[in-house]
């Protein structure tokens, strides 16, 4: 199975890490058939706090959704400028790409919302970013969305999230679609998330 971690600039560093750690153990510490590329528009990515950034393995002109079995996408900070290429068409493109072949899509806080702006929710269930008076899931429900505020939100190939403290629950809700419940469950007993 393989994994395109997408990051924005301005992608928070909490809600990337679950999604690199989980599979990562998946991988290295069980040796699961688990691979991960690091994807954006530019080599050098900026996260939203501290001048840290990630190497991308792969630039978006680079891929192609058939090389990959999911797309997961982690929120950003807007101060950082996360929207600038969070709704560049060729990141909508891509995320169409992964949702015409129903792939899975796994998004963190307002990671749904350029899935939202894509269209691949309209209709749908779906949940972004709950707090400061849910603004932001008054965004997405202006592209057609049937938000609902619960934590992690599952609709077909789709995984959302509500805040970034929901970041673990969606990669491991991934991995499971990925490889199943029972070596989900393995890697989430290593991690100490259950005994």
């Amino acid at each position: 199975m393989k994994v395109l971690l997408f990051c924005c600039k301005g992608f928070e560093m909490m809600e990337f890490a679950p999604f690199y750690d989980v599979l990562g153990w998946a991988k290295s510490e069980y040796g699961y058939d688990v691979e991960v590329d690091t994807c954006g528009f530019t080599r050098e990515v900026p996260s939203a706090f501290w001048n840290t950034e990630i190497k991308a393995n792969k630039l978006i002109s680079e891929v192609n959704a058939s090389d990959y079995d999911a797309l997961a996408i982690p929120g950003g900070d807007h101060l950082y400028g996360f929207f600038e290429e969070a709704y560049d068409e060729r990141f909508l493109k891509l995320i169409r790409d992964f949702n015409d072949s129903k792939k899975n899509i796994a998004s963190v806080c307002v990671g749904s919302l350029p899935i939202g702006k894509s269209g691949v929710l309209a209709g749908r269930k779906a949940t972004t970013y709950h707090l400061s008076e849910g603004y932001r899931q008054k965004e997405l429900a202006e592209f057609g969305v049937d938000v609902v505020n619960e934590p992690v939100v599952v609709d077909g190939n789709v995984v959302t999230s509500y805040c970034p403290q929901t970041a673990p629950d969606v990669a491991y809700t991934l991995l499971e679609r990925l490889i199943g419940k029972e070596k989900t469950d393995t890697v989430r007993r290593g991690m100490g998330f259950i005994e």
